[in-house]
């Protein structure tokens, strides 16, 4: 139905979610925003692995340096012009400012992968290509800024808390996101499952886990994730067609959830006091 009328399907299911929720018809009551976390971070992280996966690095190679310089020098320009935005002409604070700068400053992955790739657009330039690649390595950086500017507001963020998080997040993700990828193609290359349909829950797990090992240790599980799906994307692996296909469907419905629980945790009877200035920062 979204497609036949135009509507994107992710901002279709934002409304679906508004619709049903508690200003809704439906009046689902729902306000839970640490299942809300943790439904949206598992599905965040096929979605990122996901992404990974389909990025074809020949593509991407040429434009590594711009996308990488988009992810971090970009983030962190956009959170401190939006913050300074926000104090000077909507009159807030300005670690108020920079916080919804820094929640605004990534572009959120799940669209930017499903819009690319569901038009199939062949932007010159290879354009897709540097917003794949981006908007799959921004997370850090955003979620980076966000800890840092939470820990100014509550006052007990140190010069050397901020230099460690940057490093922990960046280096470990990274780091343990190669090493695993490496050794998943090498086991895949060498072994063979005994019936069919295992190696799509054998990646199932090694995307959670490419998630799981960074956190454990300070490291951005996202940029992980991303990392090891697009280190296999581009190597020759058994069964990928289907994984292919499998992992397709998979995040569509990833999506969906997410943005449906988005739409339940919105009420449209607040949103009129928040229209004007949110129309404005939009707008800057």
């Amino acid at each position: 139905i979204a497609s036949r009328f135009g509507i994107p399907m992710l901002l279709a299911f934002i409304l679906l979610g508004m619709l049903c929720g508690s200003d809704g018809l439906l009046k689902i009551e729902f306000s839970d925003y640490v299942v809300a976390e943790r439904v949206c971070s598992i599905a965040l992280i096929f979605i990122m692995f996901y992404g990974g996966f389909g990025t074809r690095w020949k593509a991407a190679r040429p434009v590594a340096a711009q996308s990488i310089l988009l992810s971090s020098v970009g983030v962190v320009a956009t959170c401190a012009l939006t913050g300074i935005f926000c104090h000077f002409m909507l009159g807030m604070p300005l670690l108020e400012g920079l916080l919804i700068g820094a929640v605004l400053s990534c572009t959120d992955a799940a669209s930017v992968f499903s819009v690319l790739r569901s038009r199939r657009l062949s932007l010159k330039y290879s354009t897709d290509s540097m917003l794949e690649v981006e908007s799959g390595s921004n997370d850090p950086w955003a979620y980076m800024l966000t800890s840092v500017i939470l820990s100014l507001m509550k006052g007990d963020a140190s010069p050397q808390d901020v230099i460690w998080l940057v490093f922990s997040q960046v280096v470990f993700g990274v780091l343990v996101g190669a090493a695993l990828a490496l050794g998943t193609g090498w086991f895949l290359r060498h072994f063979r499952f005994g019936a069919d349909g295992f190696s799509a829950a054998f990646m199932i797990a090694v995307a959670v886990l490419s998630y799981a090992l960074p956190s454990l240790i300070g490291g951005n599980g996202y940029l992980s994730a991303y990392i090891v799906g697009i280190v296999l994307g581009n190597q020759q692996l058994p069964d990928k067609k289907s994984l292919v296909h499998f992992f397709d469907g998979l995040t569509s419905l990833m999506q969906m959830l997410i943005f449906f629980i988005l739409g339940l945790l919105a009420f449209p009877s607040q949103l009129p006091a928040v229209l004007l200035p949110s129309v404005l920062i939009a707008l800057f």
